[in-house]
This record gives C-alpha cells, structure tokens and sequence, in this order.
C-alpha cells in the first residue's frame, strides 16, 4: 500500500533525472517542471488593473469604476468581455513564437493554465471553451493549431468542455500581419461558421493574441448568430496601444 502511493512520486524524481526541469523560456535548471525562471518571469508585463471594462485593453492610470475605452465606446464589440494574460512585446513574443513557429506545443498547458487563473471570472461564466480555428489548409502545413492547445490547457484548469472543432474557418484567409483595423476586419468578414449546438450556452473564445479584435469579433458575431447567450474571449496576449483613452 505505502507503495504504490509512493509510486507516482518515484516516477517522477526518475523523469527528472533523465529529463531535469527547464525554464519554459531560456531553458534554465529549475526546481519543478512547467514554469519559468525568475529572470523570463521579471520580464513578462502582466495585464491588471486598470483595463477597459469591456475589452481588456490597460489604462496607463488607475480609474474609479467600471471605464470603457474610447475604441468600445465608439464601436462595442460583439462579444461580453475580453480579457488578456500578457502585453505583446519582445518579452512574450518569444514565448508565443516558440509555441506557434518553434514546436513547443510543452508550452501549451501551462500558458493555458496561467490564462484561466487570470482570468476566473471569464472561466466560471463559460460553460464550453472553444479556440479561434485554422483553415484546414494551414492546420496541415503547420500540424497544429496553437489556439486550441491553450483552449484545452484553459478547459482542463477550469474543468470546462473543450470544443475543438465548433468553430471552422471555411475560407482560408491571407495572413493577417502588416494589415491596418478596416483591412483585418475586411479579411476575416464571413471567414467562420459554428458547426455544433450553442443555444443558450456561454462560450469562451480562446485565441494567442489579440491586435485589433477582428478575429475574435468575427468569432464572436457568428457564435452570436448562432443562439450563444454569451461570448468571452481570452487570449495569452494582447497589443497594448499606449495612451488609450478610457471614458
């Protein structure tokens, strides 16, 4: 009996031996599996408050009350709220890069981990977790689709039903770097269908990083359409654009 409850622990101690813990960024010895070092950690800008009540989006000054920014006040998005885990800058640009482009789908579960702690009160609202897709084309090319893996990561830490393939993106769309606000939302309007029952159900849009919200609206106004109560999106990342007014 003493045992086999010591079992999972000595297996574990022998996986660390042969493949000792790393930092998810640089690589550096660490006590445990799955985090990051202290000098990758100090590097990571966490998004808190203050935010855009709607969109997530940080304010430079701390606001009394709920503040929307000027971009959701001018044009509310179709989803409820969108919240972020990091600032896109050179710091986690290298983590989503290495996940995205550099095969380390490792980095998947405790990134999604990290993203549904954030942001619990995204995570206990939702009753399915959904990733923005891949067009099928560059799902084979690329052999996986990074959204989902976090998708799945944020599902199991909230103990949510993950739904990979309920949204599809049936028209392959040109990249969407190097594209202003009018031409990314031009470029993913009529891109996603649901494929799958969300009447009356709250879903949680996962994605890597959100620029200016084309995507994830797209996402959302066709979930919207199709009976969802609710849409939150929850990304590892955002743009922050500096200076963003709150009203």
């Amino acid at each position: 009996m003493e045992l086999a409850r010591s079992l999972p622990g000595l297996l574990r101690q022998g996986l660390d031996l042969l493949l000792p813990p790393r930092c998810l960024g640089c690589g550096a010895l660490l006590a445990d599996q799955g985090r990051l070092c202290a000098a990758c950690w100090s590097e990571l800008v966490f998004i808190g408050e203050p935010s855009c009540t709607r969109c997530g989006h940080p304010f430079e000054h701390s606001l009394s009350g709920n503040s929307l920014c000027a971009r959701c006040m001018a044009r509310p998005p179709p989803y409820r709220r969108a919240r972020s885990l990091l600032v896109y800058d050179d710091a986690s640009r290298r983590l989503i890069l290495a996940l995205k482009h550099g095969d380390r789908t490792d980095l998947a579960g405790p990134l999604g981990t990290m993203m549904a702690r954030h942001a619990p009160e995204l995570v206990q609202d939702a009753e399915i977790v959904v990733p923005v897709p891949l067009h099928r084309s560059r799902l084979l090319a690329r052999r996986f689709n990074q959204s989902a893996l976090l998708a799945r990561a944020v599902a199991r830490a909230a103990d949510r039903q993950w739904h990979p393939l309920l949204l599809i993106r049936h028209r392959r769309t040109p990249r969407q770097g190097g594209l202003n606000y009018r031409q990314r939302h031009a470029n993913v309007r009529a891109a996603f269908s649901v494929r799958g029952d969300v009447a009356g159900r709250t879903v949680l849009l996962v994605d890597d990083v959100l620029t200016t919200g084309a995507t994830a609206e797209a996402c959302a106004r066709v979930l919207g359409k199709a009976g969802a109560r609710a849409v939150e999106v929850l990304t590892l990342a955002r743009v922050a654009t500096p200076g963003q007014i709150a009203i």
